[in-house]
């Protein structure tokens, strides 16, 4: 006799695991959207306060000494007796190092001129013409035009130059120690600005309107020039 199959019992229903709700984690720290703002607002203060450092001390990307040294590395640097030449054969080698740049036309944000004295051993020697200016490809902030000994600097942008910058791009040395091929234990020398002795590193000497810049080598001349007749709109 066969055997009657049993009917299935009717599957059951399965209720889904509920979450435990913790009141603990569901309750908010007091006061804390102020807690948030106030960390937002300390952060944003130190991240302030760490940019106006590094603007203070003048960023990072600057290519030239922050203080407005010479490099010591500059190709083409001569370091001989004068007269020098404009150094414009390595002229293109060192304006990035030297902190100019290869100008299609002068600036004329910044427009200001000094004038530059060379004495060896009492006699002048002149400050060759043409010294920043690349045979009319192109010119830097620095440069000369004449043999006159005016400087002129003339920029696109407001910012300070010096005359060690002034004598990188003429390609002489220049430091505390040295000019060109002059050594202070060797041969002393001082430069004057505006017939005062300027007792510090002469390179980082700024550059402003209608210095009297005097470099004196070796035996000084009876005069130090205390200063100069400019031409009219210079």
């Amino acid at each position: 006799m066969a055997k009657k199959s049993r009917t299935p019992a009717p599957p059951r229903k399965v209720q889904a695991p509920q979450q435990r709700k913790d009141p603990r984690r569901a309750r908010s720290l007091p006061g804390g959207k102020w807690v948030a703002l106030l960390v937002v607002v300390a952060l944003a203060a130190i991240a302030a306060a760490i940019v106006a450092v590094v603007v203070a001390r003048g960023g990072g990307n600057n290519n030239s000494s922050s203080s407005g040294a010479q490099p010591a590395s500059l190709i083409g640097l001569q370091t001989g007796p004068a007269p020098w030449n404009p150094g414009l054969d390595t002229l293109p080698d060192r304006t990035d190092a030297v902190g100019v740049h290869e100008l299609t036309t002068e600036g004329e944000v910044l427009h200001i001129h000094q004038h530059l004295d060379l004495f060896v051993n009492g006699k002048h020697v002149a400050v060759p013409a043409g010294i920043g200016i690349y045979g009319g490809q192109f010119l830097t902030e620095l440069h000369t035009h004449d043999a006159s000994g005016i400087m002129h600097v003339e920029s696109p942008v407001a910012k300070n130059f010096t005359l060690g910058q002034f004598f990188g791009v003429w390609g002489v040395r220049l430091n505390s120690d040295c000019i060109g091929g002059y050594c202070q234990e060797v041969t002393p020398w001082t430069v004057y600005v505006d017939g005062q002795p300027y007792s510090g590193d002469p390179a980082t000497l700024v550059l402003k309107p209608h210095q009297e810049i005097a470099v004196v080598i070796g035996t000084p001349p009876k005069t130090i020039p205390r200063k100069y007749k400019f031409p009219p709109n210079t």
